[in-house]
């Protein structure tokens, strides 16, 4: 039935129509392209072997920006969202639709940053740390109205009511809320337990919280090389408890 269900959604995603992107254009169509165009399976592991991977995926050299997501393999949820995020400034920056330099984009590349460090040493931390690097570099506004989320929604679901060191989360792309047998179910794509990259559904019932970035200026990267080296509220996040109070006001949460 799932299954079923999972092809008349595929089928629906690729009659939407696709955006061509300008100034002010929909970035969320940039981010389902780019799903598109992401492998599928190849493994879930958070482990030495899959952080090796996902470095060697993202790269800079005197032809830019270079993404090869096959070498990502195995992946994990952060890894797999932050491809996304990558593939989207790549594109746009090939396109000429946006604007950086060498210096900043080297600072995607990832060598071993810890939570809160740098680009994605902030991404990949516990907590909200997609959502503190949007506020930080101004890159879109970060909700948690489902009402206002669109497909193409940067996520990050929170399974139980812990934010920071006893949380159990998930970094994911939001596709959209669907009823099945009147249970309302969330579908996303991420690297997802056990297979790897591809999409899920699960009830809302099954997220305690969440919280959407929306992308809505990429060239808010050009603030990266001021950002502090670390950011102490996310590095934090390994060791302490935070709160929907405190990630409100770290990351500007409408």
């Amino acid at each position: 039935f799932f299954f079923a269900v999972l092809v008349s959604l595929a089928a629906a995603r690729a009659q939407e129509p696709r955006v061509n992107l300008g100034a002010g254009g929909d970035w969320n169509s940039a981010v389902l392209r780019m799903i598109d165009r992401m492998p599928e399976g190849g493994a879930y592991a958070a482990n030495a072997e899959a952080n090796r991977a996902l470095a060697a995926a993202i790269s800079v050299d005197a032809t830019g920006l270079s993404l090869d997501p096959l070498k990502a393999r195995p992946s994990y949820c952060s890894g797999a969202t932050y491809l996304v995020f990558v593939g989207v400034v790549r594109e746009m920056v090939r396109q000429g639709r946006v604007s950086l330099h060498e210096e900043t984009l080297g600072a995607l590349t990832i060598h071993g940053q810890r939570d809160g460090e740098g680009v994605w040493g902030r991404w990949n931390a516990n907590g909200p740390g997609t959502a503190r690097l949007f506020a930080e570099l101004k890159l879109g506004r970060n909700f948690t109205d489902w009402k206002q989320a669109r497909a193409g929604d940067f996520m990050k679901v929170w399974w139980n009511d812990e934010i920071g060191k006893l949380e159990r989360g998930h970094s994911v792309i939001f596709l959209g809320a669907h009823v099945i047998d009147g249970v309302e179910h969330v579908n996303f794509w991420s690297s997802n337990q056990p297979g790897g990259y591809g999409h899920k559904l699960v009830p809302r019932s099954k997220i305690a919280w969440a919280v959407f970035s929306r992308l809505e200026n990429p060239e808010g990267l050009s603030r990266a090389k001021a950002l502090p080296a670390s950011d102490t509220y996310l590095a934090s996040l390994l060791d302490v408890r935070s709160s929907r109070d405190e990630v409100r006001a770290k990351c500007a949460v409408e």
